[in-house]
């Protein structure tokens, strides 16, 4: 039986999610956060990296100002992204 965590194929609706998500990481409104959320939405469709789904399409969901002060740590991030943030920090070792 497969995992659909770890193979996105499994689940077609997972597998656009993940596409979806793909094409947000890379096409940001700069490029740094293309830099930063892109590498990391890669790792999820290949299933070297997993965190939920709901959280990062939130994180997302905020414009890429705020998205870059909260992952560099320069401005602390609300509550709600705190996990989905320390997922993209772990994944570029910014923790």
């Amino acid at each position: 039986m497969t995992d659909p965590r770890t193979d996105p194929g499994a689940d077609p609706a997972l597998e656009g999610r993940l596409r979806r998500l793909k094409i947000r990481g890379w096409r940001r409104g700069t490029k740094e956060m293309d830099m930063i959320l892109g590498p990391y939405a890669d790792a999820l469709v290949e299933g070297r990296e997993t965190c939920d789904l709901d959280a990062l399409e939130a994180l997302m969901e905020e414009n890429d100002q705020d998205l870059y002060l909260w992952v560099s740590g320069a401005r602390e991030a609300p509550a709600e992204h705190l996990p989905a943030l320390d997922a993209v920090r772990r994944f570029h070792y910014l923790a």
